[in-house]
């Protein structure tokens, strides 16, 4: 008897063991993780491995389940409508269960005995298929490491109808794709007028789910804590991440929740995707109003690096093109032999791009033959050469006229914008200016644009505006039209740098995150500040995503102390800016008159570029953060990537007037090695170590004073 317990045990253990063994991180290895969406009688159900989402089809659609597959977590506590539409003025259910008496949990057998409102849209039908591609992207004009550069999943569309005779011939779609080897879900909803006279659109809620709360306060605190889950939507601006520019995502009190511990009901607890104001359209007959789309990344633990590395996996695979990371300066002149030279000095060095910088002199607005012929003669200079040149346009934080800026809603008067003054785009104007842009950019062969606006949102209460009605619509509409006119740039393969949150809608690149006037600060200042701008700015964003700076030439005062001019001179701060910025993979806005001056600076210009090009796949992958500059002691970060040779590419600093000797422990799970790994210094002679129980790896570093080491391991 014992023996074949003992027998039945062992076989248990195995099966556990193996099946532990092909459960892969998805981190690491995302291959089994195929998206479909499936039916079980009156359920459709989407599904990766890492991810469910449960709809149940009868009498009406409602989520019923939302599942971490990874921790087994279920995530909702009640069920809500699928979206909501008001449509003329009256707001309507779009799919939902009704009759539940408790909202803080969900048992199974509750589901069965509830029923369909009879006000609200009725599902119809629905159609699965693959998804398709967002926008035109072409991944062979320049380097890039999206892999693969149009996500794979699966999509769903439920069709809903309403049987009063008003709505008849209205139609609302519900949208969902779930992707392969992603814990990610989108969702958005699209609405069809069918009838034969305009309807009015004056809101929605595109996404509405319960989610238990994850913190019990009899009394209201300052802020909740939120479920363990990323949500973010393409509905995006006004800041330089996501937290500071998400405009539409809200975490809301549900009323209908009674029975929660909050003696005020003030619990945050009810997802819902909507707008703050608006959109107020007017839909034309046989005309389709699409909202924006809602992401929703579910997380398996509370280590914030590997929260952080889902989400910056999550924007490599939905704005591949933020993958793109060409090597750049920012140019102080237009004169024809100074772009020259300096398109020169790339070629020279290994750069790739010119951008003509503010305070250049460049004006995209000027669309006179003269202006059009001269960049274009630079354009094709640079591009015989192989290099690519673009520039700086900027659309916010100026006046135009009374009739054409932004009307502040309290005064009527122009004012109140984000940055004080800014021109509304949905103006003649704003039109005319998007307009003028293309046309130059098309003329000149411009492959790049930095475009500084409009990104605050402003919201504009003119009523004599040509593109927009009022207030309510205004947001919107400026919103729809900056999104058209940045698809448009990647549908002509023209780079975009904006100091705002649109990867979403094409942006390549935006700020890492600094406040302007330190880089008037005495050199060694900015070279530890800029450290940590890239420390802080790397945990969302991919190396690629960001850009820094760096003054060759004096930029908001600071005079000879904060900049780098003569750079012969100051050879060891432009060493020290080069080698933290191209060794984290961010590239830097080197903005002056030249890359060099002396043979012995293009010696250093040189030797910095081809050792960022020799690693640049690793160098433009993923940072995990080891310790941030504080000027006391050592401070680095680590690139990882076990897809590559190089698994990781790690950078120790030195702040410090005297050498630092330290034995480190260097974090390796995320490289994918599990056992022993080849650690070279600075290119040279491999040493095995063996890894511990936790994947780390303990290194002997020097760091002499005042500069840096870096290792690589495979």
């Amino acid at each position: 008897m014992r023996n074949s317990t003992l027998v039945i045990f062992m076989f248990i253990a195995n099966v556990f063991c193996f099946a532990q063994e092909t459960k892969k991180d998805w981190l690491l290895n995302n291959s089994d993780y195929t998206a479909e969406i499936v039916q079980h009688g009156n359920d459709l159900i989407l599904r990766n491995g890492l991810v469910s989402r449960t709809l149940r089809i009868e009498p009406n659609v409602a989520t019923i389940e939302f599942r971490n597959s990874t921790t087994g977590e279920s995530m909702l506590r009640s069920i809500k409508p699928e979206a909501e539409v008001s449509i003329n003025d009256k707001t309507y259910a779009v799919g939902g269960l009704f009759g539940l008496k408790e909202h803080g949990y969900l048992l199974e057998e509750w589901i069965d005995g509830l029923a369909a409102d009879s006000a609200s849209f009725k599902y119809d039908t629905h159609t699965i298929e693959d998804i398709k591609p967002k926008l035109n992207w072409n991944s062979a004009k320049r380097y890039h490491t999206a892999a693969p550069s149009v996500p794979k999943g699966k999509a769903l569309i439920l069709q809903f109808k309403h049987h009063s005779r008003e709505l008849k011939d209205i139609i609302v779609n519900v949208h969902y794709e779930i992707y392969d080897g992603i814990p990610l879900l989108s969702k958005w909803i699209s609405l069809e007028n069918n009838t034969n006279k305009p309807i009015q659109i004056s809101g929605f809620k595109s996404e509405i789910l319960a989610f238990p709360e994850t913190e019990n306060y009899v009394e209201t605190p300052k802020r909740w804590r939120r479920p363990n889950m990323h949500v973010e939507s393409d509905y995006s601006f006004g800041g330089f991440t996501s937290g500071e520019s998400e405009t539409s995502i809200f975490w809301e009190q549900d009323p209908e929740y009674t029975s929660q511990v909050n003696w005020l009901l003030q619990t945050e607890c009810l997802l819902t995707s909507t707008l703050k104001v608006g959109p107020a359209v007017a839909l034309d007959p046989k005309s389709t109003f699409t909202s924006f789309r809602t992401y929703e990344l579910l997380q398996d633990g509370s280590d914030r690096e590997r929260n952080s590395l889902a989400i910056r996996r999550m924007y490599r695979l939905l704005a591949p093109w933020a993958t793109e990371n060409p090597i750049f300066m920012h140019l102080t002149t237009t004169d024809p032999k100074k772009v020259k030279t300096a398109i020169d000095q790339c070629v020279a060095t290994g750069y790739e791009m010119v951008i003509l910088s503010f305070g250049s002199g460049l004006n995209m607005e000027d669309n006179s033959t003269g202006n059009i012929e001269k960049f274009k003669k630079l354009a094709d200079y640079a591009h015989a050469n192989g290099i690519e040149l673009g520039g700086y346009s900027l659309f916010s934080s100026r006046k135009i006229d009374d009739s054409v800026d932004v009307i502040d809603k309290d005064t009527g008067k122009p004012g109140g914008a984000k940055f004080g003054n800014a021109p509304c785009l949905a103006s003649e104007w704003g039109h005319s200016y998007l307009e003028k842009l293309k046309y130059f950019l098309e003329k000149t062969g411009f492959d790049l644009l930095e475009h500084d606006g409009p990104y605050p949102g402003d919201y504009c209460a003119s009523t004599t505006h040509k593109y927009h009605k009022g207030y309510e619509d205004s947001q919107w509409v400026q919103w729809n039209i900056t999104k058209d006119f940045y698809h448009w740039l990647k549908k002509k393969d023209i780079y975009l740098n904006a100091p705002d949150f649109y990867y979403l809608q094409g942006s390549n690149k935006c700020g890492i995150g600094y406040r302007e006037v330190n880089w008037s600060l005495p050199r060694d200042q900015q070279i530890i500040l800029g450290r940590q701008n890239i420390y802080d700015g790397t945990w969302e964003k991919t190396p690629s995503m960001a850009w820094t700076f760096v003054p060759l030439t004096e930029y908001h005062g600071g005079g000879a102390a904060a900049t780098l001019e003569p750079l012969n001179e100051h050879l060891d701060s432009y060493e020290a800016h080069m080698a933290q910025n191209y060794g984290s993979g961010v590239q830097a806005c080197y903005r002056g008159p030249r890359l060099y001056d002396t043979d012995t600076t293009k010696s250093l210009v040189l030797e910095q570029i081809a050792h960022y090009k020799k690693y640049r796949d690793i160098l433009n992958s993923d940072i995990i953060h080891l310790r941030r500059p504080n000027g006391r002691t050592w401070d680095g970060f680590m690139h990882v990537n076990p897809q590559l040779e190089e698994k990781a590419f790690v950078m120790f600093f030195n702040p410090t007037s005297k050498n630092i000797e330290e034995k480190i422990e260097v974090p390796l799970y995320y490289t994918g090695l599990d056992d022993t790994a080849l650690i070279s210094e600075k290119g040279g002679n491999p040493i095995t170590s063996k890894l511990n129980r936790k994947y780390g790896s303990e290194i002997k570093v020097r760091i002499p004073a005042n500069g840096y080491t870096w290792f690589v391991v495979k």
